[in-house]
């Protein structure tokens, strides 16, 4: 607390989370030059976290925001839960970072969103777009042209063609391959190793080589 009772503003970074992915995220986050100070787990979670103090309980991020945090990344690796807790963030005030590896190629003319996470060994390429809250995980590829709308998940190793649409909330399991210009709907889910050459609706769950609608 600074004079006259006012809040002094806090540079540390609050990641929510506290498992695989937190880990990950905060290694990152510290390659970057960001001081982790807190994270927010569940009742199971450890008490330290890469030997960041996890707190539990859902009132944290508002007692943290009291004392002067203002920055957070939200590193949970379930779309739903990282996009609902975003938001929650956000109504008290925080800004979300990027969590974006010093080892990912990133294009200068690619647009990035806010909350992302881009692994180490990812490439993003010319124009593609990578919208709020989406995780870019350990060497995948976006080339050209590519958006990947909000929180979306492209498990480690995924390769996309140019001009691929992959919709808000769906998760490319790992080393999924979409060849160019292909739509894929809102949370649908493609199964590790899948193949997509064609338009995957909305909500569907697809695998194999070629990648089959199964649900």
């Amino acid at each position: 607390m600074g004079k006259g009772g006012h809040v002094t503003p806090k540079s540390g970074v609050v990641v929510i989370g506290a498992g695989g992915h937190a880990k990950v995220c905060i290694e990152i986050l510290r390659a970057s030059g960001f001081s982790v100070d807190y994270c927010v787990g569940r009742d199971d979670s450890p008490e330290t976290c890469l030997g960041v103090p996890v707190l539990t309980g859902d009132e944290r991020l508002a007692s943290l925001a009291g004392r002067g945090y203002s920055r957070i990344f939200v590193a949970i690796g379930a779309n739903r839960t990282r996009e609902r807790l975003a938001a929650e963030a956000l109504e008290l005030g925080y800004e979300l970072l990027n969590a974006i590896s010093p080892r990912a190629v990133v294009s200068p003319s690619a647009k990035l969103g806010k909350g992302i996470a881009v692994m180490p060994g990812a490439v993003i390429q010319a124009e593609a777009a990578v919208e709020d809250l989406a995780i870019i995980n350990t060497g995948s590829t976006v080339d050209h042209d590519c958006t990947i709308r909000m929180a979306a998940h492209l498990g480690p190793q995924c390769a996309l063609a140019g001009n691929v649409v992959v919709g808000p909330r769906c998760l490319l399991g790992a080393g999924t391959i979409v060849i160019p210009g292909v739509v894929i709907g809102g949370d649908a889910v493609i199964g590790a190793g899948g193949v997509v050459i064609s338009d995957i609706a909305a909500g569907s769950t697809a695998v194999g080589v070629p990648a089959r609608t199964v649900k």
